[in-house]
């Protein structure tokens, strides 16, 4: 079981200007996510023994606030803010980034919109198969595709839990000494192949509102009866 509360959240975007240039693990919370952890163990696990865990849901800012617990963030940090801030920073010096996930076809849009934006960035792909487990020979030759990378970036995109999982499962294995993000649906928007919410909703915390009226029968369940259970989740914490 995931305890919100006991957990370091990094606040702010000022913040992430403060982070170690060296192998570090970030991941993104939400309420999606925190329902999740309560019932899947390892998922638990990856979310705090991660390097970093950035509040990609304004759930998890009122939250804290909410509880007036001391030590939560104090601003929204969604994957595609850190996304924006590290392939800026990475583009002004120049170097190699490593997506690992999706489609071809959406690996393929991104290669193409990245050499538009980000010039001076080299981008290295790879494009696991599309199935819940991985075999060790699936597993190992991911782990090899982004070793004889050696990027000076890493973002895996295989949608949560399943991403967080897997970079934990196999962190000593990535010969890496940059920073790793799990950005799962990022991948989609910057593709183009997925819409994220109008900067209005995004800056008023109804960015899940926009995807629930987007997609009412394939996000119901998640928005209106996940964050239910959030509530009750953490009344309960």
């Amino acid at each position: 079981m995931l305890y919100i509360k006991n957990i370091k959240i990094l606040s702010g975007k000022d913040a992430l200007a403060s982070l170690p240039d060296r192998k570090l693990l970030i991941n993104t919370i939400n309420a999606h996510s925190y329902n999740t952890a309560q019932e899947d163990k390892l998922f638990a696990e990856a979310l705090e023994k991660g390097d970093v865990l950035i509040p990609d849901g304004m759930s998890i800012v009122k939250a804290f606030k909410w509880k007036r617990w001391m030590n939560g963030p104090k601003n929204r940090v969604a994957g595609a803010d850190l996304f924006n801030f590290e392939m800026k920073k990475l583009n002004e010096k120049g170097g190699t980034c490593f997506f690992l996930g999706s489609s071809e076809k959406v690996l393929s849009l991104i290669k193409e919109r990245a050499a538009m934006d980000y010039p001076n960035i080299k981008i290295g792909t790879y494009s696991p198969p599309y199935k819940p487990e991985f075999t060790d020979e699936e597993n190992r030759l991911m782990v090899e595709a982004v070793n004889s990378a050696n990027p000076d970036l890493l973002w895996i995109g295989m949608t949560a839990p399943k991403q967080e999982k897997w970079a934990y499962r196999h962190w000593k294995d990535l010969n890496i000494h940059c920073h790793c993000g799990t950005i799962g649906a990022v991948f989609d928007f910057y593709a183009g192949t997925a819409k994220r919410a109008p900067i209005w909703w995004q800056n008023n915390g109804l960015e899940w509102l926009y995807r629930l009226l987007k997609e009412p029968r394939r996000m119901w369940r998640r928005y209106i009866i996940g964050n239910t259970l959030f509530l009750w989740n953490i009344w309960k914490e």
